[in-house]
C-alpha cells in the first residue's frame, strides 16, 4: 500500500508551514489491513483558520475543527480531505454530541478520545504507526475494543454501541467481553440517538457480506430492539410445513443469502422484512399453522419500520412493493400471461427483477436446497415476454390517419393492409422507420390494386408471425425454459 500523492500534499504543505500533520483514524486501519481506504482524514495541530490560510481552496462549516480541503483529484475518495485540529471532548450530555470541542495541543490527546483501538492509530509520511492502544494486537486478533473505559466511551456517545456492531460485521471481528458487557449495560440509551444516524449504521451493516451475523449480533448485545423491535417480535415464532425455522431465522437466514449474492439495499431488507407481520397473524400451531394476509399486513409493517428510521420516499415505496407482493402464486400452466401481467402492473415493471430476487432468498430462507427452480425461471420468461412491446403496426412512425391524409381516402380495410405491408418493410429494416420514407411508400402503395394489396399484406403478416415466433424463442432460451 502506498499513500496516495493528494494526502501526502496536504501533509507536507501543513510541514512546510511549521505544523505537525499526521494520517489518522479508520484510514490507517484499512491501510494496515490492506485495504483501500474510502476516506483520508488528517489530524494537525493547526487551527481551523490557521489550515484555511495553508489551504484557500477548503471550506469550514462545523463545530468540530474539521476543515474540508479540496485536492482537485479526480477520485472521489480523494478529492476532499478533512484536515481536523487535535481536539479533546468535554461531557456529552446528549449522549451523541459533545458540550464542548477543545483544542488539544498533543496529537497523544486526540488519539486518547477516539471510540475503538482499531480506529485510534496515527500514520506519518514514512508510514511509521502511532499505537498508543495496542490497536495493531486487536486487529491481529481480529478483535473489537473501546479506547480506554468501556462505559464511558458508550456514555458520551450511544451511537458508539452501533458501531461497534458495524466495524465487527464489516470487519469479520469479534468485540471483546467488557465491551460486549458494556453494550448490554447501556444499550438503552440507543433511544437517544437519532433515527438518521441509527439508519446509516443499520444500512451499512445490512451492507455488509456478514449481514446476517450483523442482525444476530444486534439482538444477542439487546439493540435490535431499539432499532427493529418488530423483527425481535418474530423469535422463537415458529412455522409450517414448509420452513426448517423460525420467523426470526428464517427473516436472518433470507438476508444470509441476499448478501452472499451481493444483492442490492432493496433486495436485502425486503428479504429480512418480508414475513415480518407473521406474528400477528398466525392461526394456528405446528405443520398446519397459517398466516393468511402476512404480506399485506407486513407491507404496512414495513412501511412504518422505514418511515421511523427516515427512509426516503423513493425507498419506502419500493421495499414496500416487494414485500407486498413477494407472495405471488405461479405454477407453470396454471396462471396465464393476464396473471403477470397484473402481477407486473401492481409490483412495477422496474422492480420484477428485485422482487424474484426476494423471492429466490424466501426459498432459501425456508429451507430448500434451489433458489431458482425451473418455475421460477419459466415466470421469468413470462414476465420478460409480457413486458416487451408488442409487434404491431403501432411501432410504425405512422398511423392510420396519416394514410388517409397522404391518400385522401376514408376509412376502411386498405388503410390495414397498407399498415401490415408498411410493417413488414420495417421488420427487415428498422432504419426505414421514419414517417418520409413510410409516406413515400404509402403513395406507392396507393397505387397498386385491392387484389395486389391484399397480396402482399398477408406476406407481411406471415413474416411478422415468423418475427414473432423467433423472438419467443429466444426469449426462452434466455431462461432455459420449453
Amino acid at each position: 500500500m502506498t499513500i496516495p500523492k493528494e494526502v501526502k500534499s496536504i501533509i507536507q504543505d501543513l510541514q512546510k508551514a511549521g505544523f505537525e500533520a499526521y494520517i489518522v483514524g479508520g484510514c490507517v486501519r484499512d491501510f494496515l489491513l490492506d485495504k483501500e481506504p474510502k476516506d483520508w482524514d488528517v489530524a494537525t495541530n493547526a487551527k481551523p483558520e490557521e489550515i484555511q490560510k495553508v489551504f484557500p481552496d477548503s471550506f469550514y462549516e462545523n463545530n468540530f475543527l474539521t476543515v474540508t480541503a479540496r485536492t482537485g483529484s479526480k477520485k472521489p475518495e480523494l478529492a476532499e480531505i478533512e484536515i481536523t485540529t487535535y481536539r479533546l471532548d468535554a461531557k456529552y450530555s446528549d449522549k451523541r454530541h459533545p458540550d464542548e470541542v477543545k483544542y488539544a495541543k498533543k496529537l497523544e490527546d486526540d488519539l486518547s478520545r477516539r471510540d475503538f483501538t482499531v480506529n485510534a492509530f496515527a500514520m506519518d509520511l514514512n508510514k511509521k504507526i502511532i499505537d498508543l492502544y495496542d490497536g495493531q494486537k486487536d486487529l491481529k486478533n481480529k478483535i473489537i475494543k473501546t479506547v480506554g473505559d468501556a462505559e464511558e466511551r458508550f456514555n458520551e456517545d450511544a451511537l458508539r454501541m452501533l458501531r461497534a456492531v458495524r466495524f465487527a460485521t464489516t470487519l469479520g471481528f469479534t468485540i471483546e467481553k467488557n465491551t460486549t458487557d458494556a453494550i448490554k449495560k447501556n444499550c438503552i440509551w440507543l433511544e437517544a440517538i437519532s433515527q438518521e444516524r441509527i439508519r446509516d449504521e443499520f444500512v451499512k451493516i445490512i451492507m455488509a457480506d456478514n449481514a446476517a451475523k450483523g442482525i444476530e449480533l444486534l439482538r444477542e448485545l439487546g439493540l435490535l430492539k431499539y432499532i427493529v423491535p418488530e423483527l425481535l417480535d418474530n423469535y422463537g415464532i415458529q412455522q409450517n410445513k414448509h420452513h426448517i425455522y423460525d420467523c426470526y431465522m428464517h427473516a436472518v437466514k433470507s438476508l444470509e443469502y441476499t448478501a452472499k449474492k451481493k444483492f442490492n439495499m432493496y433486495v436485502r431488507l425486503a428479504a429480512l422484512f418480508h414475513d415480518i407481520a407473521k406474528p400477528r397473524v398466525k392461526n394456528g400451531e405446528g405443520e398446519e399453522a397459517t398466516f393468511y394476509n402476512h404480506e399485506i399486513v407486513g407491507a404496512k409493517v414495513t412501511f412504518q419500520i422505514l418511515n421511523r428510521l427516515k427512509f426516503s420516499k423513493k425507498d419506502i415505496e419500493k421495499i414496500t412493493k416487494l414485500v407486498r407482493y413477494h407472495l405471488f402464486y405461479y405454477n407453470v400452466d396454471e396462471v396465464g400471461e393476464a396473471s403477470v401481467r397484473r402481477l407486473v402492473k401492481n409490483a412495477g415493471p422496474e422492480n420484477m427483477e428485485d422482487l424474484l430476487k426476494v423471492r429466490m432468498a424466501d426459498r432459501i430462507g425456508s429451507g430448500v436446497p434451489k433458489a431458482e427452480p425451473y418455475k421460477l425461471r419459466h415466470l421469468k420468461y413470462l414476465i420478460d415476454k409480457v413486458s416487451q412491446d408488442p409487434i404491431s403496426a403501432k411501432m410504425l412512425k405512422i398511423n392510420g390517419n396519416d394514410l388517409m391524409s397522404v391518400l385522401g381516402i376514408k376509412p376502411g380495410p386498405k388503410i390495414g393492409q397498407i399498415l401490415d405491408i408498411l410493417l413488414g418493410y420495417v421488420l427487415d429494416d428498422p432504419k426505414k422507420n421514419t414517417k418520409e420514407f413510410l409516406e413515400k411508400e404509402v403513395l406507392k402503395l396507393g397505387e397498386l390494386s385491392d387484389k395486389e394489396l391484399q397480396k402482399m399484406a398477408e406476406k407481411s403478416k406471415e413474416e411478422k408471425s415468423e418475427v414473432v415466433s423467433k423472438q419467443d424463442e429466444m426469449t426462452k432460451q434466455k431462461y432455459w425454459v420449453t
